[in-house]
């Protein structure tokens, strides 16, 4: 069933610049002050927090409307988790990707154990709807015990080597944590990653046939599907 369109009443900028100045945010390192003096550049007047209000309440809503990738039972999940400091304290931002280095979920969690590895993984099965061929994981315990709770049949390579699919993904929300200075709250991480990951599942291809033309190709195609999702087909 179709989903209804974006609702952009009562504001006074066109759904085209909105989109535009939220795809700007969340899909390159860039400040709000930033995209702020780009639309300027193109005469477009609007203050940086404008854009932090619009990337909060439109980014969620986009991201929920983009196509997801298809499961499939010969998928692998690699995953790994990353600390991020936020005020001071630790946290973990437990993440899965496939073998193609698709997002597949982020979880924000402040323990780093076999309880934290298990609702990851839950997570995963409902919304993946079937398990994986296999999950790689690094030497951190708590996978084990979790996969062996929850999937005890699915395949389990546990070794550091392996799992550089998962450690790989992490860079690009490392680089974009350092041109922000941090984040600022869990809840503030948990929504922009889901924001951030889903819009570099559509536009980066994966690892595979990436010649020129194809990322050409591919990247029309993703910044078609923006357009239509976002209302911005003027």
């Amino acid at each position: 069933m179709n989903q209804p369109a974006v609702c952009y009443k009562h504001h006074r900028f066109s759904p085209q610049i909105i989109a535009h100045a939220v795809w700007l945010y969340y899909r390159f390192p860039l400040s709000l002050r930033l995209v702020e003096e780009m639309l300027l550049e193109r005469g477009i007047l609007v203050s940086y927090e404008t854009i932090r209000r619009w990337g909060i309440k439109f980014g969620p809503d986009y991201a929920r409307r983009l196509h997801r990738r298809q499961a499939s039972q010969n998928d692998v999940w690699h995953l790994d988790e990353m600390v991020i400091s936020i005020s001071g304290k630790k946290h973990y931002l437990w993440r899965a990707v496939d073998h193609t280095g698709y997002v597949l979920d982020e979880i924000m969690q402040t323990r780093r154990n076999t309880k934290a590895a298990r609702r990851l993984l839950m997570r995963l099965l409902k919304q993946q709807g079937l398990p994986p061929k296999r999950i790689i994981t690094d030497k951190l315990r708590s996978y084990g015990a979790a996969k062996r709770q929850i999937m005890p049949h699915v395949e389990h390579r546990s070794h550091k080597g392996l799992n550089n699919r998962a450690e790989n993904s992490h860079v690009p929300l490392r680089k974009r944590e350092w041109s922000m200075q941090g984040f600022r709250s869990p809840g503030g991480l948990q929504r922009f990653v889901s924001i951030f990951s889903t819009l570099r599942n559509l536009f980066v291809p994966s690892n595979h046939n990436r010649t020129a033309f194809a990322i050409h190709l591919h990247r029309l195609k993703a910044m078609a599907e923006w357009k239509a999702v976002t209302g911005a087909t003027a």
